[in-house]
This record gives structure tokens, C-alpha cells and sequence, in this order.
């Protein structure tokens, strides 16, 4: 409790101080700009906004109907995908791990019951779901025990206006706990100054429809030009997976308060709920397959413990912040962001769903008796309350400019397990007798064989960082930087996971990161960049779940960031091209101690990994509203070799699981007058699904194709996605394949998506 009231207590204090700072200051003429959400772009005359973001970019024909572009000002390799891409080229069902899988080097799997439609995980040059950071309205989030990410939560499509991938860690300014990974950067909805909406349906395979409406209020004079957006929206579906419904709402709102010609408050909320049925450990066996389909998940047998009633979970999460924006002189801004998000997580699961027809199920009663013919299972919750606060300060001096600030979050988690008897709605007393050791917080306490954890756990998180840009003459940037980094994390578990007895446990994590960027601009169309940077990865929770911690010795995974690019804005062509060498060590590792003193699990670090490739991204426009698109990467992700602790034996070098050896993407797109229309094509390169390279999973692509037609308001649309209905296999789970236990995932095929778009 302590720990929360400290937390509450940075939040207010950096947030009053912001308050006081601009009380104390005069207003300034209205032509002052306030800060961005992101970096600048080109210094070029001909600049747009993205699509109602902040972001700029420079107005040429290729970056106007172009899917994918980068700004002139990037201080590292990036990708903007603009609204106009989202809405006109892809299903509205889509999550943004599909929205980003258009920029290279990006891939990703899952997603097996329809787009948007179950969860997808994505990777940046194979880096990994919590090896990379991903931001909303410069809000990093992610799960408490690891910075993972649920791409059906949070955040659907309709709340998104602009996503940007950053293949880089940026500069000291750029928060997130992955930072070295890359950046998924999220901005919501903009707010406009002429009122209007809309109003969308859509129908589609797999039984899916979607309603949603958008309401932009306009600048409100009664109310000194307040602007605001909101929107709502909720989808069903059957599911391409047999018997895996899935449901979403979502509403949001954003609301824009110029206090003054000089300070603007902004106040954004987003409110999300999904119910849906799937296994905890979902897919299904070859063995399974080969019965009832490459598409068999579960079914309406409540003998089977594939049985769709035993098999939901319900998602409910918000995200609310509250944005200061203020000029304090005409060469001083400040950026004052407090936020917090929920997210909870409530299953009901089936232990296996890989059995057959004919399994003997059994379950344990109080008394140790078995029980022959019901169904073993298990409840999980896991949810978590987020409270932060940034705080960015920037003065320009003329022939350069200053920026520190600090990030301020604190966390609070409850997580718990508990077998069940699926079949009588029971506790199934499964677990083996544990008694609490003598030394422990309750010697002698024996736990519940139907409990497998019942934990809560804290984190503490501070960053302060500083960056100073130089500007030594035109077109030149030179921008070091330093960021310190403190992280602290307290499990107080009734009944600690894994170890199943009552443990208060804390470790702490400190780091000192430089960063040093450079972009030259030496025409107006033309920049080339270069970045430094090291990053930071702290070990998960589960360090956390041991009987000895003193035992592991694991410290933070540490990068070193080498990258150099061009971008390029001619009148009808958008290039631009980057390569990268990035030395990861201290990769985490854990083992169980063989040894007589039965040690335990132990974490520690073995040798790293080493990524590196070069990328690029083109678009060419002819005019008339036509362009064509490509990009492409070849990307190397190795582990470095290495001594196992338990064996002694020597590890070879070997690729990265799940890392693509590389990317590429093509299309062509035709905009004019009524008439939009997409053909896009994202191709995924060969990749292992282990460590060991044994198991490898064959290139595959998927092709979209999108378009529509205005009728005064009304659009009609039509998306098809994965055109030539590839249904390769895209992921593996359990390996060597074993054809009875082994999890096989594959593209989910062709679907079709009618459209009703009307826009006021």
C-alpha cells in the first residue's frame, strides 16, 4: 500500500508542477506551435499532416497515395501507415499487428480465426512481443510481468488514426521498456475543427459483421473552439476455427481544450471488452486435424474437453490520459502527460485440448479419490491497474535545443489459478501437497491441492532522460543523449507461482543508456541519418517464482544499436533505404538444478544474439491517382555461441525462433474521384520455430485487395483478404512435431468483406 500511495504521489507532484510552471507564465501570440506527439518532419515548405496525426510529411504526389512513407526528419529507419491505408485497403476488423505488417521487416502469427478476430503477435526484424515497445499517443503499455502486448484489446481499429513503426530504439525522449526492439507508435483519433461523421457496416466470412459510427463535433465556439471525437463499435463473428465465436466493444472519445492561445488540455478515454471461446493453449494436432480439419479448434460435445462451453475468456480493458500541451515562451514548450489503463483478464480452460475421441478423462476429489469421466480444468485471472506521468520540457537556443523530462509509472497485479472440475463446476484437487518451509512467511501452511498460484505483485518505474540538438549549421542535427533507467518489481504472494507457498520477494534494476543521432539534410528532399544507442531489458516476474532466489543470478539483456539510412521525397518517387547491426547480450536463460542440493529453477545469462540486415521502402506515383509500392528486408538473427550450464556442452550458433530471414511487400493503388482501389501483397521468408533449427516453417504470403466506390455520402466497399487463399502453416507450438501434442497454426484463408460507408 505504501508503494501505491508513493506512486499516486510522483504522478501529482510532476503534474502540479507542470501546472505551476505555466501559471506562472504570460500568454503568448497564437503562432507559437505547440509540442508534437512525435518529431518533426521535413523542413520543407510542402508539408501535410498524416492523416490527422501530428506527424508531418512532405506533400509530394508519391507520399500522398503512398501505404507506406518516412519522414525526412527520422533520426532512425521508420515506416508511417497512414489512415487512408487502414480504411480503404484492409477489413475494419483489422488490429494493428495487420496494420504494420505492410512495413518491412515487420511479420507476425496468430490471428488464425480471421483478421482482428483472435490474437496476433508480430515481430520487428525478429525481435519479439516484449522485445519491442509499443505506444499510444506516446503512452508506452504492456502487460505487468513482461511488456507484452494483446492485439484485440486496448485499442481496435476504429481508434486509431496513424501508426508508425520505429526500427530503432530513437532518442533518450523515446519511453518504452524495449526500446532497442523498435516502437509500434499508436495515435488516436484526431480531432478536427468542421463537424462531420460516419457510419460503417460491414459483413462478412466466417459470419462477421461490424457496426460502428464516428462522430467529429467540430470546433465549438460556446466553448473557445473545443474540438472532439468519438466513437463506438461492436463486432461478432463465428470464427474461421470451428465453434470459436468471437464479440468486441469498444468506445472512445478524445476531446481537445484550448485553455488559452498558448495551452490546450486534451482528455482521452477508450473502453474495450471482448468475449470469446478458445483454449488458454489454443490450435489443434495433426492428429486432431486429420479427424475434423486444418481449421478444428473446438466443439459442442461437454464430453470432450474441447467443448466450447469450457473453453472462454472475457477481456475488459481501459486507457484514459490527460495531455498538457503549453507554450511557455516563444522558445520554450511543455508536454505534461498523466495516464493510467486497466486490463482483465478472466478464463475458463481446459488443461489439454490436444486428446481425442475416447479419452478417459479423470479429476481428484477433496479426498484424494479419483474421479473417472470429468473433465480437468482451471480458472485464471490476471489483471492490473497502470499509473504514469511524463513530463518533456524543450527550450530552443537558436543553433540548437534542449529536452529532458522523466517518465514516472507505477503498477499493482493480482494473478490466480485454481484447478476446476470442468464436468460438476468443482475444484478438481489436482496439485501435489506443498508444505510452506520453516523459514517462509507461514511455516508450516499447507496449500489448497486446487490452488496453482494466488499472487500479487508492484512495479516501480522511473526514467529521467536528456538530449541536447545541435544545430551547427543548415540541414544539420546532431543530437546526443543519456537516459537512466530504474525499475523495481515486489512479489506478496498468498500462494507464489510455481513454488505454490506464501513468498515476499523484490529485486531491482538500474541503467545508465547514451544515445547519439544524427540527420543531414542537404537538399530539401533529401536527408541521411545515423543512430547509436545502447538498450535495456530487465528479466521477467517469474525470476520471481523460485524457492532460491539468491540462486539466480540473471541481470537486464543489454544491445548496442549501430543503424545508418537515407529517405528520399522526389515529386512522384518515396524512397528510402537503411542498414542495421545490432549485438545483443546477457540473454536469459533458466534450468532446473540437478544438483544433491536441489536448488530449484534457476535463472541466469548465456552469450546473445547478434541482428543485423538492410531494409527498403519505395513508392512511385504516375499521376491520374496511380502509384505502385514495394519494400523489402533481409534480415540475420543469430544466437551467439554459447556453454550450456547443465551439460557443459559448447551451443552453436543458431537463427533466432520465430525470426524471418526476410520480408518483402508489393502493390499497386489507384485513387481518383469516386474510385478507390488496393492490391497489396506481403510475402514472410523462411524462419525456424525453435532455437534449435530443426523445425522450419516455409515462406508464405497473403494477398489483400480493397475497393470501393462513392456515391455522393455512401461508399460501397469490398475487402478480400489473403486474395489467393494461402493456407500455409504459420506457426508451431510444441516441437519436434509430434503429431498427437504439437499445435499446428496456419493462415486462415480467403475471407470476404462487404462495406457500407456513410460519411456526413
Amino acid at each position: 500500500m505504501k508503494m501505491m500511495t508513493a506512486g499516486r504521489g510522483h504522478l501529482l507532484s510532476a503534474s502540479a508542477l507542470a501546472l505551476a510552471i505555466i501559471c506562472a507564465q504570460p500568454a503568448f501570440a497564437a503562432d507559437d506551435a505547440l509540442p508534437s506527439e512525435s518529431a518533426p518532419d521535413a523542413a520543407s515548405a510542402d508539408q501535410k499532416t498524416a492523416e490527422g496525426s501530428d506527424i508531418l510529411v512532405t506533400g509530394t504526389k508519391a507520399n500522398e497515395i503512398a501505404p507506406v512513407t518516412a519522414s525526412l526528419q527520422t533520426t532512425q529507419p521508420q515506416a508511417i501507415v497512414s489512415r487512408s491505408f487502414i480504411e480503404e485497403s484492409l477489413p475494419a476488423t483489422v488490429d494493428f499487428n495487420q496494420i504494420a505488417l505492410i512495413t518491412p521487416s515487420v511479420s507476425n502469427y496468430g490471428g488464425n480465426n480471421g483478421i482482428g478476430l483472435s490474437e496476433s503477435k508480430a515481430q520487428i526484424r525478429g525481435f519479439q512481443d516484449g522485445e519491442y515497445n509499443i505506444t499510444y499517443d506516446g503512452v508506452p503499455f504492456g502487460d505487468t510481468n513482461d511488456p507484452t502486448h494483446h492485439s484485440t484489446t486496448f485499442f481496435p481499429s476504429n481508434t486509431i488514426e496513424t501508426l508508425v513503426v520505429d526500427r530503432g530504439p530513437g532518442n533518450a525522449s523515446q519511453l518504452g521498456q524495449a526500446t532497442f526492439g523498435g516502437t509500434f507508435n499508436l495515435f488516436s483519433r484526431a480531432t478536427r475543427d468542421d463537424f462531420g461523421g460516419q457510419l460503417v457496416a460491414s459483413y462478412g466470412s466466417f459470419n462477421t459483421y461490424l457496426a460502428r459510427g464516428l462522430l467529429e463535433t467540430g470546433a465549438i465556439k460556446g466553448l473557445g473552439g473545443t474540438e472532439a471525437v468519438f466513437s463506438g463499435q461492436y463486432v461478432h463473428s463465428d470464427g474461421r476455427s470451428s465453434d470459436s465465436k468471437y464479440q468486441n466493444y469498444n468506445l472512445f472519445g478524445k476531446v481537445m481544450v484550448p485553455i488559452s492561445p498558448d495551452v490546450r488540455l486534451t482528455f482521452l478515454a477508450t473502453y474495450n471488452k471482448n468475449r470469446f471461446n478458445q483454449a488458454d493453449s489454443d490450435g489443434s494436432t495433426l492428429a486432431q486435424q486429420a479427424l475434423f480439419g486444418k481449421y478444428y479448434a473446438l466443439n459442442d460435445d461437454p464430453k470432450s474437453s474441447q467443448y466450447y462451453g469450457y473453453n472462454y475468456t472475457n477481456k475488459t480493458t481501459d486507457f484514459e490520459i490527460i495531455k498538457l500541451e503549453a507554450n511557455l515562451s516563444p522558445n520554450a514548450v511543455l508536454e505534461n502527460r498523466a495516464y493510467t489503463y486497466y486490463y482483465d483478464n478472466e478464463t475458463l480452460s481446459a488443461n489439454d485440448v490436444t486428446t481425442l475421441p475416447g479419452t478417459l478423462y479423470t479429476t481428484k476429489s477433496a479426498t484424494g479419490a479419483t474421479i473417472k469421466g470429468d473433465i480437468p480444468g482451471y480458472t485464471k485471472t490476471n489483471k492490473y491497474r497502470v499509473f504514469g506521468d511524463i513530463v518533456k520540457a524543450r527550450i530552443d537556443f537558436g543553433f540548437g535545443a534542449l529536452t529532458a523530462g522523466a517518465w514516472l509509472e507505477f503498477s499493482n497485479t493480482y494473478r490466480q489459478q485454481r484447478d476446476v472440475d470442468l464436468t460438476s463446476g468443482g475444484f478438481n484437487y489436482a496439485e501435489k501437497v506443498v508444505v510452506a518451509p520453516s523459514t517462509g512467511l507461514n511455516p508450516g501452511q499447507v496449500t489448497p491441492q486446487y490452488i496453482k498460484f494466488d499472487q500479487n505483485s508492484q512495479g516501480n518505474h522511473t526514467e529521467e532522460f536528456i538530449e541536447l540538438e545541435l544545430r551547427p549549421f543548415a540541414g544539420l542535427k546532431i543530437t546526443p543523449g543519456f537516459k537512466h533507467v530504474d525499475f523495481n518489481r515486489k512479489v506478496d504472494a498468498t500462494y507464489n507461482q510455481t513454488t505454490r507457498y506464501a513468498q515476499r520477494l523484490s529485486n531491482t534494476y538500474t541503467a545508465n543508456l547514451p544515445f547519439l543521432t544524427v540527420n543531414y539534410q542537404p537538399f530539401s528532399n533529401l536527408s541521411v541519418y545515423g543512430q547509436y544507442a545502447k538498450g535495456f531489458l530487465i528479466p521477467s516476474l517469474s525470476q520471481l517464482y523460485v524457492a532460491n532466489p539468491s540462486f539466480s543470478n540473471a541481470v537486464p539483456q543489454r544491445s548496442t544499436n549501430y543503424q545508418a539510412g537515407a529517405v528520399y521525397h522526389g515529386s512522384h518517387l518515396s524512397l528510402d533505404a537503411d542498414v542495421y547491426v545490432i549485438n545483443f547480450t546477457n540473454k536469459f536463460y533458466s534450468y532446473t538444478d540437478t544438483s544433491p542440493d536441489k536448488l530449484g529453477t534457476i535463472f541466469t545469462n548465456i552469450g546473445g544474439a547478434l541482428y543485423k540486415g538492410v531494409e527498403a521502402q519505395a513508392t512511385y506515383a504516375f499521376g491520374n491517382g496511380f502509384a505502385v509500392f514495394a519494400n523489402g528486408s533481409r534480415n540475420y538473427a543469430k544466437t551467439n555461441a554459447y556453454t550450456d550450464p547443465v551439460s557443459g556442452l559448447v551451443i552453436l550458433r543458431t537463427i533466432i525462433a520465430k525470426a524471418p530471414l526476410s520480408t518483402a511487400a508489393a502493390g499497386v493503388l489507384y485513387k481518383h474521384g469516386p474510385i478507390r482501389f488496393s492490391l497489396t501483397d506481403k510475402w514472410t521468408g523462411a524462419q525456424y520455430a525453435d532455437l534449435t533449427n530443426q523445425t522450419r516453417i516455409s515462406p508464405y504470403n497473403s494477398a489483400n485487395l480493397g475497393v470501393s466506390y462513392d456515391i455522393g455520402r455512401m461508399r460501397v466497399g469490398l475487402d478480400v483478404t489473403d486474395l489467393f487463399n494461402s493456407e500455409k502453416i504459420n506457426q508451431i507450438s510444441g516441437t519436434p512435431i509430434v503429431a498427437t501434442t504439437s499445435q499446428i497454426y496456419y493462415q486462415p484463408g480467403r475471407a470476404i468483406t462487404g462495406q457500407l460507408t456513410y460519411n456526413f
